[in-house]
């Protein structure tokens, strides 16, 4: 900014094992959403690296770094990132349509049922509440089967009620599934149910 640069993150190493859940907590500012961009591939760093089964993520081009997402990443968003002209099961569709997924419609329907949205499918976004939008949002994720799920205040647009079921969810479709889940939170209640915690303070790794 201006001509000084501006430091969002400095010294943040750490190794997150298969399958395990890992809460990054902080307060706003600390560098949490970036580095959870980092891990995706989506933000670029100006030193370090990020590795994903020994591969540096930034050796790849974007091109690359797209289709490794595409291949083992899920996205659950605090604002759901759903696209409002799509009904729930076309948007639960569209990244197993995207990876070339014959049977999307099935595998779709068949999450959409799990989060308890079976009579739902047809609805746009707009139709729905914040909780049934992130429960849309939960099942796209998990039906791509992903490796690693990155999760961005998941509950931060949700009352405490809804955001209860939401987490209570999350975990159930992990377990399940057994994927690694890194997920940013201000919310004690889901920081609290992963395995370990990392702390950020000013863009620096404080515990974890």
């Amino acid at each position: 900014m201006g001509e000084d640069p501006l430091h969002i993150l400095a010294d943040v190493s750490f190794a997150v094992n298969p399958g395990e859940s890992v809460a990054i907590v902080g307060s706003s500012g600390s560098g949490k959403s970036t580095l959870l961009g980092l891990i995706a591939g989506l933000d670029v760093p100006s030193a370090g690296r990020v590795l994903l089964d020994g591969q540096d993520l930034f050796a790849l081009d974007e091109d690359g770094r797209a289709a490794l997402r595409q291949r083992g990443m899920g996205f659950v968003f605090q604002s759901f990132q759903l696209l409002p002209g799509l009904s729930a099961l076309e948007n639960v569709m569209l990244p197993l349509e995207l990876a070339g997924k014959a049977d999307a419609a099935e595998v779709a329907a068949r999450h959409l049922e799990k989060v308890g949205l079976g009579g739902r499918m047809r609805h746009r976004p707009a139709q729905l509440s914040g909780g049934e939008q992130q429960r849309v949002a939960l099942a796209r994720a998990f039906a791509v089967a992903p490796r690693i799920l990155l999760a961005d205040e998941p509950t931060g647009n949700l009352d405490v009620h809804t955001g209860a079921q939401i987490i209570d969810l999350l975990f159930e479709l992990n377990g399940a599934q057994g994927s690694t889940l890194i997920v940013v939170t201000h919310d004690p209640t889901l920081a609290a149910l992963c395995q370990r915690q990392l702390r950020l303070e000013a863009g620096r790794l404080v515990a974890g």
